[in-house]
């Protein structure tokens, strides 16, 4: 049997190397993996041109673009996930002391619909009632999907954008998503935000997921099988990978991370399927309705392609 040639876009991490480097192949599909860098552009590249036939994507940016009628849908892998409370950041000259001072405040963004920054305001919203609407979102770049159309409590950026510059001489108070600012007057609003996420975890059962992966309907509409296939191989991927978190070699950074939040979330820490993170895909999406992401809210069965729903 032929195998349907796939152009892919997916970062190269620990459980999707093996699926990049050849250990895990497809009797069905032969996988064209192109490269491209920073990942974020790839989200882009495919909601404004399709460029691929499968792709990695926000999970924010595709219940986006899903909602403008982008033609392409996920199945529930998710190669990139975390805890998100570490995000935020404060410049301590503005007063802020508590979440709720945000209040009134202006908080830079790359752009309001960036999924940490989702994540970050739906824990603020729900876990330290601030009022979202009360703070204005101040994003340096424009958004993905470029029908979006954001609230009016989300203003661009003057100037050229630079939101650590900004967040240093007082242009915003705080700032979600940034790099390591080398400053004494910027430091985390949670100062142990790895406890504050692990106590929201506990308390919600809510495991924030960053990355999904799509694809075009189009071949999912012309090879029904497709969307199983890719799932199946993005989870044996996954778990060649996992064994090696306490094989007892030296780990990277990004691999020291997987390997605490086994102590967190168990053996997995990135589970894939729609039953293992029910209540973690319901709230984003709560999140997303209630932040204007997304026009209203939809329910987790339909955004993810029918023969996937009920893997594991």
């Amino acid at each position: 049997m032929e195998k349907l040639s796939v152009d892919t876009a997916v970062g190269t991490y620990g459980n999707t190397k093996p699926l990049k480097d050849g250990t895990i192949t497809s009797e069905r599909l032969s996988l064209n993996h192109i490269e491209v860098l920073p990942v974020i552009s790839i989200f882009r590249r495919m909601v404004r041109g399709l460029e691929f036939d499968v792709s990695e994507m926000a999970l924010s940016t595709y219940l986006c673009a899903r909602a403008h009628g982008k033609p392409i849908t996920a199945i529930p892998v998710f190669v990139v996930r975390g805890f998100q409370h570490r995000a935020i950041v404060y410049n301590t000259r503005s007063g802020i002391k508590t979440p709720k001072d945000l209040e009134g405040r202006r908080v830079g963004v790359r752009g309001y619909t960036v999924t940490t920054g989702v994540w970050v305001r739906g824990f603020l919203q729900t876990t330290y009632g601030v009022d979202l609407d009360k703070v204005t979102w101040v994003r340096s770049a424009d958004e993905h999907v470029a029908e979006y159309v954001a609230p009016s409590n989300v203003v661009m950026a003057d100037g050229d954008g630079d939101l650590v510059r900004m967040l240093l001489s007082g242009e915003i108070d705080a700032a979600i998503g940034l790099p390591a600012v080398d400053s004494p007057d910027v430091i985390p609003l949670f100062p142990d935000a790895r406890e504050a996420a692990i106590a929201n975890y506990k308390a919600t059962d809510v495991y924030p997921i960053n990355h999904t992966v799509v694809v075009k309907d189009e071949l999912l509409a012309a090879n029904p099988w497709l969307a199983e296939e890719l799932f199946s191989v993005f989870k044996a991927s996954k778990e060649t990978y996992l064994p090696s978190l306490s094989g007892g070699g030296q780990l990277d950074a990004p691999d020291q991370a997987m390997a605490q939040m086994q102590s967190v979330v168990g053996d997995d820490p990135l589970p894939f399927g729609v039953a293992a993170n029910r209540k973690t895909l319901e709230t984003f999406i709560q999140f997303t309705a209630e932040q204007n992401i997304i026009p209203q809210k939809v329910n987790v069965e339909d955004v993810f392609a029918a023969g996937t729903l009920d893997l594991t």
